[in-house]
């Protein structure tokens, strides 16, 4: 069985977080000193801070736990006398889905301030002085978060076989039992992290800084301190717990001690398709913040004789980056206790059976042999972990489907199609 990756299932559970933030725009800054008299002195000083913080985060506590019993067979006929004998089970098919989808955090976050600034010493008098400093702060922080607990406990018995057919006297005994088909499913995706923080089209506005035209002996100076910090921390944990237990039975049948006829005992087929699939964990960011050098301007000119002028700027800009994820296999016995782990555990156990059945002890017509001819069983299973990818920059440019980095909420989560596309970046 193909396992199909659909948020529409028999279990499904999501929880997503969105966020588009515009860091809130700095309006045109115009500082000018001009037109001031000799020996004038003129001191301006302008701070700005813009600070933004975003956290997501998300906790999502699953458990499931299926137990079907679907049986037609465990039938007895025994002793009987004076005729044939037949035993005939139905089919039983059996097919449990689960899909658990959760955390999501999606974030569009500007990191530039917009609006020009321009700062202007002019046209002042001889023997001035005229200072102009500029104070220019802008922080970004996000803060991404999923913890994911999902249990899931699937227990399923099919069974056509344990049938009884003995002590029977006076005809041919038969025992035919149908097939037994059990698929189960179970599909854990989640914890997605995808932050756009700045593009090409966000960038800061121009800074200009002119000390142009100021008389002699004047003293002119600006200085601009100019920050720009973004931290970016994206976290995943996921503790997955798959515990799947199948028992597809179309043998164990007697058929003994029986008298006067044919013994013929026929089983049905048993397949069982188990597929667990596991994809969880991925950190997707482009962060693009060019901001302080995007367009910078600062020109002395044409002051008079004399006359001290000076333009200093400090530019600082930081990006700092975090991208964890906690998911690996853990060989021991999921509890309650380990909560505090990142782990992932499969436990699949398969019992597929269409033997042992007894023949014995049989007397029938002298050309008649007892027969016992049992079926086939066919197991597949099918377990596929996928997922702790940190991919960073130039994320803006993936395609994936359904989790679309244009942030238009038009998201169904088909995480395996995430996964393709994200192991395509990286191949």
């Amino acid at each position: 069985m193909e396992l199909k990756r659909k948020i529409a299932a028999v279990v499904t559970s999501g929880a997503l977080l969105f966020s588009s933030f515009a860091t809130p725009a700095f309006a045109a800054t115009t500082i000018e000193i001009s037109g001031n008299g000799t020996y004038s002195n003129n001191d301006a000083t302008v701070t700005t801070t813009n600070t933004t913080t975003v956290v997501q985060s998300n906790d999502a506590n699953i458990s499931n736990n299926v137990d079907v019993d679907a049986d037609t067979g465990k039938n007895d006929a025994n002793d009987n006398t004076g005729g044939d004998v037949s035993i005939e089970t139905g089919d039983v098919d059996t097919e449990v889905t689960v899909s658990n989808t959760v955390n999501s955090n999606s974030a569009n976050v500007d990191c530039c301030p917009t609006g020009d600034t321009e700062v202007l010493i002019s046209g002042n008098g001889s023997d001035s002085t005229n200072k102009v400093k500029l104070d220019q702060d802008t922080d970004t922080t996000l803060f991404q978060d999923n913890d994911a607990y999902i249990y899931n406990k699937v227990d399923v018995d099919g069974n056509t076989g344990k049938n009884d057919a003995n002590d029977n006297t006076g005809g041919s005994v038969e025992v035919t039992t149908g097939d037994v088909d059990t698929k189960v499913a179970i599909s854990n995706a989640g914890n997605v992290n995808s932050a756009q923080i700045g593009d090409d089209s966000s960038g800061g506005g121009s800074v200009s800084a002119w000390i142009t035209g100021n008389g002699t002996g004047s003293y002119n100076k600006i200085k601009l301190d100019l920050d720009n910090s973004t931290f970016l921390a994206q976290s995943n944990n996921a503790y997955i717990h798959n515990d799947v237990d199948v028992d597809g039975n179309t043998g164990k049948n007697d058929a003994n001690d029986n008298t006067g006829g044919d013994v013929m005992i026929d089983t049905g087929d048993v397949d069982v398709d188990v597929d667990v699939d596991n994809m969880v964990n991925f950190n997707v960011a482009d962060v693009d913040c060019g901001c302080l050098l995007s367009d910078l301007l600062a020109k002395i000119s044409g002051n008079g004789s004399d006359s001290e002028n000076k333009i200093k700027a400090y530019l600082d800009e930081s990006l700092t980056v975090f991208q964890d994820n906690c998911a690996e296999e853990n060989d021991g016995p999921y509890s309650e206790g380990n909560r505090d782990k990142c782990g992932l555990d499969n436990d699949v156990d398969v019992d597929a059976d269409t033997g042992k059945n007894d023949a014995e002890d049989n007397t029938g017509t002298p050309e008649g042999d007892p027969s016992v001819e049992t079926g086939n069983a066919d197991v597949d299973v099918n377990l596929d972990n996928s997922g702790n990818v940190n991919v960073f920059g130039e994320a803006g440019d993936l395609e994936l489907p359904d989790f679309d980095f244009d942030f238009d909420l038009d998201i169904s989560l088909d995480l395996s199609d995430l996964l393709s596309a994200l192991l395509g970046l990286l191949g």
